[in-house]
């Protein structure tokens, strides 16, 4: 699994388990959801994204979008 896929991964499953949260305990689990909404939208116009850039210093291929 290349970095670009992994980041799209880890993004995803933040998003439904803070969507989760949120209905199971506190409202302010939101702002987690549009935390990782803001810096996916941003890392597509910039091409800056922090677990990209740790994910290929631990080894990963990387992809298309995060070169």
């Amino acid at each position: 699994m290349n970095v670009d896929k992994m980041v799209f991964a880890f993004a995803g499953t933040f998003i439904l388990l803070s969507l989760a949260l949120s209905q199971l305990h506190s409202v302010y689990w939101l702002w987690f959801t549009a935390f990782v909404g803001v810096n996916m939208l941003q890392a597509a116009f910039t091409g800056f994204c922090p677990l990209a850039i740790i994910l290929r210093k631990l080894g990963r291929q990387p992809g298309c979008a995060f070169e």
